[in-house]
């Protein structure tokens, strides 16, 4: 084995890329990334397994928490307003992951009852 391969990071359309341990998010609560799952705005900033385009949601008629996990007893991070913006990335059971209030609102979980489609 050519031991030159080895010691020389990727590259690729003249970028390096090498892994340097685990992955450091700036700012946790206002980028849409996680272990799984990443924004695709994000996809030359931060190496996941897999990124997805938000789909365009809005919060319903009553507001809703936006929660810190996927569950009713989680750490509320913010209220969110009727008719709020929020980019679903990804869909689990009766809950939604995304970013609130366009590309710098905060990141968290909704009740997927609780959102609308965009009229």
């Amino acid at each position: 084995m050519d031991m030159r391969k080895l010691n020389n990071p990727a590259n690729l359309d003249g970028k390096s890329f090498v892994m340097r341990g685990p992955m450091r998010i700036a700012d946790p609560r206002n980028t849409p990334v996680r272990g799984d799952l990443a924004d695709i705005r994000l996809a030359g900033s931060y190496f996941v397994p897999h990124y997805a385009v938000p789909q365009a949601r809005v919060i319903g008629a009553e507001g809703t928490a936006l929660l810190a996990a996927a569950r009713v007893d989680a750490e509320v991070l913010e209220a969110l307003g009727h008719g709020s913006s929020f980019g679903v990335l990804d869909i689990a059971g009766e809950w939604a992951w995304g970013q609130a209030d366009g590309e710098s609102g905060p990141v968290g979980y909704v009740a997927l009852g609780q959102l609308a489609e965009l009229s």
